[in-house]
């Protein structure tokens, strides 16, 4: 067991030396015998002075007088000096503040001074509160008590704080010429540790002794639900912890959980340790030791944690996590993972080895450490198969994810006029199922302001001529496509291409006849490359052959466009007495046309037989990576309309008797183009979608279609012909779909409440974070939920009651259907559910369940059953994938707290997996 910083999720102890510093609590009540005091004639009566029975309680006294009179200082100097005439050098290192709410009083008899009633003393960085504080000058003595309220009961226990330090006695007494102090029932919080000794023994500023103190960290310290019995302890601040015997309690029952002796080093700094491995066994793999390993505390800034699996069969797996951070500048976390998993044994036909590994690097950039200038990281890249093969995962979310991308950028803008802006980044994709990888190593980006030729920097932009303006963009590339198996191999950056893009958009926009905009815009663009082809008739082979060119090669294009549009309103109103008192529509018509010549000039021709006599045209340009200039003249007119749909309805809740405003159609868009230079099939298909939110924004519906006017042969090609003259209706339908997600909760009916997110590991993994494919299940930290984390979530009372109607659930939901009519299908080519939800039957109890049905293979998807039990400072949880390629089962309960994590038992059944 070690010391470990915050964002490590392993075993973890935190002991602080406790720095009381009670010498000065003597100091500041030694100032109140020459503090402002009143010096009466007449002493009172004082037979209710402090009193120390047999339990080392303070009883209080019962005066009631009340006194709120000062004494001077020369006073109380002249009363010590009668005792000791010889000016001593003041003690006091600062300015000391007291008060109490009943009385202040001096007795020179006992020579004592009393605060009693809410006392309070303050002095350099120590805090004393009490509900009774006496200081004794003559034994040289400070006691701090409690007292009791009317009905009897202990009230205003004593709690004394020295910076982050806080005890919380039922008394304390100190002699601050022998430096010894005895405390009874101390509380204290060192780190997550809460420590309750029964009585606690200061011999020096360096050495403390305990005596019975139970350690927990439990919140409730006075009866926690379980703690560690310490008879003897030593303890040496800054130093070493040395204890006796030592047991673990639950609900003050002891169990057979303990050591004889222990020996803790200290220290306020992270300490390097080892990780206790989790045992278990595995049908395919065997027994197994995982996420063992070694914590290295390198520094405050970042740290290191190697962990291992270990299989009987050969399996194993290596990792590396690492942290860092540096305020207001940056924080981040690196993973590295390799895995060598073996399946079967040798000999057997099923023997096979996979070897597997994935690297994750996440870096943010503080704001506050430039503003001209950014660095951002986002990295998640490896093997296509390792988390659906992996033995240390149970993450469905990310096995059924078919995509990892990655990037990595430096961002900087300079302050020139006009302002320019340049990046550089990495980007990285790889498809899990093709294992196919597109990389950008690097990517160049620069671009210059928008400039205003034709009007100054103050004055507005009004007109045809003051709003022409230009830009210019350059965009860079280093583009490799390779497979998953010559990932970082040679063979890798053979086929690499190269090319630079340079864009100059020219536009400007104006209105005509008050109510229409129109936009006109030019854009000329250079490509450079240094990848070409070559394509020739090889009579030898019979074959047309493409040869690979290298070298620098370049293209130029232009093309115009311009469009008008208008915004056009419409209300219909059904009258203030109705419950639907009218519906606004929208409409935003716009026209457009673009003009792209052709760019036969960089077309060559190439036989394609041996006769010599069939010729092709190709491009040298063709797999550039910024695409080929084209060779086809194209003028088209398009044409698009976008509507929205929003109701006024009468709010019967609303006290000012105000209509709310629900939107019926967020959008709903209609668009086509029609070329007037093609020889046929001028008009282009229709394209409708739309989309809306239904039941309070809780309700996301999208949908899609495509309609063809024009009809298709026998072999599904588009002929020149319209369907409706070849007996068919006006427009086919060729594709449709449709999407429903719903997520609501019963904190909904609350206002204000929102429902939250799984973790953020399961989303850098690349998988969803809304729960429909499972919670994703770590097996190397079981204390963490399996449940969603509520955004705003209190904590709730400790309690075992049944809720009696009002169950706190949530419920996510999506449905997915997709038509296909392209060449008279006519069928559902997919269509599915998944739903995911969790009901928490009683305070600390939940249960949850995500799953769903394919209708098109008539088969349930993935499930996932979960299960957990709150006990406070443990957690109790059960994960059940009952069936699938995925199927596993795993049983935790332990401490939640990371500094006992391996206080715990655990036991599951991974899933089998099946290696190519």
């Amino acid at each position: 067991m070690t010391l470990q910083k915050v964002s490590q999720i392993f075993t973890k102890i935190l002991l602080i030396g406790l720095r009381t510093k009670l010498f000065h609590i003597v100091l500041l009540a030694f100032f109140l015998t020459i503090g402002n005091q009143v010096v009466f004639g007449q002493e009172i009566k004082a037979s209710d002075s402090l009193k120390l029975n047999k339990k080392n309680t303070i009883d209080s006294p019962k005066i009631e007088t009340k006194s709120d009179s000062i004494l001077s200082v020369k006073d109380s100097i002249a009363i010590i000096a009668k005792k000791d005439s010889i000016k001593k050098k003041p003690l006091l290192e600062g300015i000391v503040n007291r008060k109490a709410k009943d009385y202040e009083k001096i007795d020179q008899k006992k020579k004592q001074v009393t605060l009693y009633n809410q006392a309070e003393l303050y002095y350099t960085d120590i805090e004393l509160k009490a509900g009774i504080i006496v200081f004794d000058y003559d034994k040289d003595e400070v006691y701090a008590g409690r007292i009791k309220d009317s009905l009897g009961n202990y009230t205003q226990y004593p709690i004394f704080k020295q910076g982050s330090n806080v005890v919380e006695p039922d008394s304390i007494r100190f002699n601050f010429k022998t430096k010894k102090a005895l405390i009874w029932n101390s509380r204290t919080k060192q780190g997550e540790m809460n420590i309750k000794a029964e009585i606690s023994k200061r011999e020096n500023d360096s050495v403390y002794f305990m005596k019975n103190a139970r350690i927990t960290t439990s919140k409730n310290i006075d009866d926690p639900e379980y703690y560690f019995l310490v008879r003897k302890i030593k303890f040496v601040p800054k130093k070493k912890v040395v204890a006796g015997l030592t047991n673990l309690y639950i609900a003050d029952v002891p169990t057979p959980v303990g050591l004889p002796f222990a020996y803790f080093p200290m220290s306020e700094e992270s300490i390097s340790g080892f990780i206790m491995p989790t045992p278990g066994q595995s049908n395919r793999q065997g027994y197994f030791l995982q996420n063992g390993g070694y914590y290295f505390a390198l520094s405050d800034n970042y740290d290191l944690a190697v962990i291992g699996d270990y299989f009987t069969n050969g399996s194993y797996a290596l990792r590396g996590e690492s942290s860092y951070a540096k305020r207001y500048k940056f924080n981040g976390r690196v993973n590295l993972r390799y895995e060598n998993n073996i399946q079967s044994e040798k000999g057997f036909p099923d023997y096979a080895v996979s070897k597997q590994y994935n690297i994750q690097w996440s870096h943010n950039q503080d704001p506050k450490a430039s503003a001209d200038s950014r660095f951002a990281a986002s990295v998640n890249l490896g093997s296509s198969q390792y988390f659906r093969q992996s033995l240390n995962l149970a993450n469905i979310g990310a096995s059924l994810n078919n995509n990892l991308s990655s990037s990595v950028s430096y961002s900087k803008t300079f302050k020139s006029v006009p302002q320019v802006n340049l990046s550089l980044s990495a980007t990285h994709n790889q498809n899990t199922n093709t294992e196919q990888i597109n990389m950008t190593l690097p990517t160049l980006q620069a671009s210059v302001d928008r400039i205003f030729p034709f009007a100054s920097d103050d004055a507005p932009k009004k007109g045809f001529i003051k709003n022409i303006n230009f830009q210019y963009n350059l965009r860079g590339e280093n583009r490799i496509s390779t497979a998953d198996s010559l990932f970082f191999k040679p063979q890798m950056f053979r086929d690499a291409k190269t090319g630079f893009q340079h864009s100059i958009p020219l536009s400007t926009n104006f209105k005509v006849f008050k109510h229409f905009s129109v936009t006109t815009s030019a854009n000329y663009e250079e490509v450079w490359t240094l990848n070409t082809i070559d394509k020739k008739f090889n009579s030898l082979e019979n074959r047309v052959i493409t040869e690979d060119l290298k070298g620098f090669d370049a293209y130029r294009t232009y093309n115009f466009n311009t469009s008008i549009g208008t915004t056009i309103y419409g209300t219909f109103d059904f009258g203030e007495d109705k419950k639907i008192q009218a519906i606004r529509h929208v409409m935003r018509p716009s026209l457009s046309y673009s003009y792209l010549p052709s760019f036969d000039q960089y077309y060559d021709t190439y036989a394609i037989d041996a006769t010599g006599n069939n010729y092709a045209d190709f491009t040298r340009f063709e797999g550039s990576i910024f695409g080929v200039p084209s060779n086809n003249f194209a003028s088209n007119l398009g044409f698009n309309l976008s509507n929205t749909f929003e109701a006024k309805v009468r709010d019967e809740k609303s006290k000012k008797d105000e209509p709310k405003k629900i939107m019926l159609l967020n959008n709903f868009n209609i668009s086509t183009n029609y070329n007037l230079a093609a020889d046929s099939l001028k008009l282009a298909p229709f394209r409708l979608s739309g989309g809306t939110m239904l039941f309070n924004q809780k309700m996301n519906i999208n949908f899609g279609t495509t309609l063809d006017p024009y009809a298709i042969d026998n072999a599904g090609r588009r002929i020149e012909k319209f369907n409706i003259d070849n007996n068919g209706s006006l427009l086919r339908m060729t594709s449709a779909n449709m999407t429903i997600n719903y997520s609501f909760s019963s904190n909904d009916l609350k206002e204000g409440n929102k429902t939250g997110q799984t973790s953020d590991q399961t989303a850098l993994n690349g998988g969803r974070d809304d729960g429909l494919f499972g919670t994703a299940v770590d097996l190397s930290d079981s204390r963490q939920s399996l449940f969603n984390k509520k955004e705003g979530d209190e904590e709730k009372e400790s309690n075992n009651e049944w809720y009696n109607t009002d169950l706190p659930w949530d419920f996510q939901l999506a449905y997915s259907v997709t038509y296909n009519n392209s060449n008279r299908q006519n069928e559902i080519s997919s269509q599915s559910v998944m739903v995911n939800g969790n009901v928490e039957l009683a305070p600390r109890w939940k249960v949850g369940l995500s799953s769903g049905y394919d209708f098109k293979q008539n088969g349930v998807t993935f499930t996932q059953f979960r299960f957990e039990r709150d006990l406070e400072s443990w957690r109790m949880s059960f994960n059940w994938v009952p069936y699938g390629p995925n199927a596993y089962w795993g049983f935790f309960i332990g401490i939640t707290s990371s500094v006992l994590s391996d206080i715990k038992w655990e036991k599951r059944n991974v899933p089998d997996r099946v290696f190519r």
